[in-house]
């Protein structure tokens, strides 16, 4: 299987600007640029998509482990926050927090920290990223 995004860029560093878009359509010309990236410009980056990525793919995968378990959540809700830091001169992306709060009925927390543990271990984007990831889960 085999999804994929694009951007088109033109411009200089500073003063350029792009648009990213999605295979599905999800993202559709969506703006970037380096006063998204490293200002408050209006538009989007690419480590916000890398956050909302990583979030969706952890949940989801969350939901998987509970499932295994015999537990359904009625709610799971994650922020991934993206570090973006200077290493050795260059941009990096060098961390990766994860926070979640989650309800699930019947659960114990020895149960859903072990679900989200391997969700966060197994979740295809974790195993892409380099980053350190930390999670904070919270069972209500």
């Amino acid at each position: 299987m085999k999804k994929s995004g694009s951007a088109v860029w033109s411009g200089g560093l500073k003063d350029g600007k792009g648009f990213i878009s999605s295979e599905s359509g999800a993202l559709d010309n969506i703006a970037y640029g380096f006063n998204t990236r490293f200002e408050d410009g209006p538009g989007s980056n690419p480590e916000e998509i890398i956050g909302a990525a990583h979030a969706a793919c952890f949940t989801m995968a969350l939901s998987g482990k509970l499932g295994e378990a015999g537990l359904k959540a009625t709610a799971l809700k994650t922020t991934a926050q993206v570090s973006l830091d200077k290493v050795d001169g260059e941009y990096a992306i060098t961390a990766v927090h994860l926070t979640l709060v989650a309800t699930i009925p019947g659960a114990t927390d020895e149960v859903f920290q072990d679900a989200a543990l391997r969700a966060k271990l197994g979740c295809p984007v974790s195993k892409l990223l380099v980053a350190n990831i930390t999670l904070d889960a919270t069972l209500e």
